[in-house]
């Protein structure tokens, strides 16, 4: 289907291709590697999507995409209902953290809007009539708050949102009532994966009332030693509160990931040297692989880099094999439709051109012991 007036180009040609947008860093991107805030809100004299009439919610979507789509941050961006997008290019959002599954399950009577930058993202008539985010690399909770809260004062200044003095904003699912906020940091833990401490932290973590998800969100796996670390609460806490409360425990996550490699390189050195060796040795020679196998594999790649086993080689290539190894990536570089058999020849043939150039793994100096190390 040809591009909407509104958009002179296609999806594909919009995004930013998967070895620029790679170079994306932020501070303190080796552990943790995105954060995002999203916020939920609803119009009034218009029904819940999930309870409007098609043609209601057809007029909510075109009113609101209007809306947001003229604003000063959306210039320039990228504006689009849903039933113009194919399967391909939905899915493709979805592996980018740009919209939730089940978002790209929607068609006519939902949009989306992208900021040019991709850092800002509305999904509009998902759950609630608009869902917007912001999302930036590396440890920027506080940065990605303050851009989603100047876009959302700007759209409350011309939509009327439904607003309940007692309760707050009011959204179509209970759990989001109130501030409507949801702030996430997906935090890359592999040394506690391997240490098998991420139960106890997850676990603690829980306890403060925080939720521990997959690399997609609630229901997916922690596929990659990636988990998005998020609150559940929205409702008698400020949104500046939240954020702040969300950064000291991520903060702490990423102290006890750091402690884990001090710990698994000064006791099991050999273990951790084992498991980035194999992995090279399995990307660089496979001939079939599956998205789960190479994304958990390039996963202990990333855990080489940041300990120095991987000399010359760059976070971003390491990011951008993470991204154009995923189905719809991998499906989008090439014509015709491919089965999960050609996906995975296709995937592993990437790889091995990819990293032909890398030299294998070496073993690092080994660090110096721990000031007050644990127990054992």
């Amino acid at each position: 289907m040809p591009p909407s007036p509104a958009n002179p180009m296609t999806l594909h040609e919009f995004l930013t291709p998967p070895d620029q947008a790679a170079q994306r860093a932020g501070p303190g991107a080796g552990i943790l590697t995105s954060s995002r805030v999203r916020l939920a809100r609803n119009i009034a004299g218009f029904a819940f999507p999930g309870w409007a009439k098609k043609p209601d919610r057809q007029r909510a979507c075109d009113h609101l995409q209007q809306a947001v789509s003229g604003q000063p941050e959306m210039q320039g961006g990228f504006s689009v209902s849903l039933d113009s997008l194919s399967a391909l290019d939905k899915q493709i959002l979805v592996e980018r953290h740009l919209i939730s599954r089940e978002h790209a399950a929607k068609g006519a009577g939902s949009a989306v809007v992208l900021s040019r930058d991709e850092s800002l993202c509305v999904m509009i008539n998902e759950e609630d009539h608009l869902r917007m985010q912001s999302l930036l690399p590396g440890l920027q909770l506080q940065e990605a708050w303050q851009a989603i809260d100047h876009l959302d004062t700007a759209l409350e200044q011309v939509l009327d949102y439904v607003f309940s003095r007692e309760l707050g904003y009011l959204t179509a699912c209970p759990t989001n009532l109130g501030t409507g906020i949801r702030v996430s940091a997906m935090v890359h833990l592999p040394a506690l994966v391997l240490d098998e401490q991420v139960t106890q932290i997850i676990q603690a973590v829980n306890k403060l009332g925080l939720a521990v998800r997959g690399l997609y969100g609630e229901g997916t796996e922690a596929l990659g030693n990636v988990f998005q670390i998020s609150n559940q609460m929205t409702l008698g806490e400020a949104e500046a509160e939240i954020v702040e409360r969300l950064s000291k425990v991520v903060a702490q996550v990423i102290e006890h990931e750091e402690n884990a490699r001090a710990r698994l390189l000064e006791r099991k050195p050999k273990v951790v040297f084992n498991h980035i060796g194999r992995a090279y040795g399995i990307l660089a020679n496979a001939h079939s692989l599956s998205s789960k196998e190479a994304i958990n594999l390039l996963s202990l790649l990333r855990l080489g880099l940041d300990l120095g086993c991987l000399p010359g080689v760059t976070r971003a290539l390491l990011d951008e094999l993470a991204m154009i190894t995923q189905p719809a990536h991998l499906q989008s570089r090439h014509a015709g439709k491919l089965g999960a058999e050609d996906r995975d020849i296709l995937r592993a043939d990437m790889l091995r051109g990819s990293l032909q150039d890398v030299r294998r793994p070496v073993i690092p100096p080994p660090p110096k012991p721990l000031d007050n190390p644990p127990p054992a």
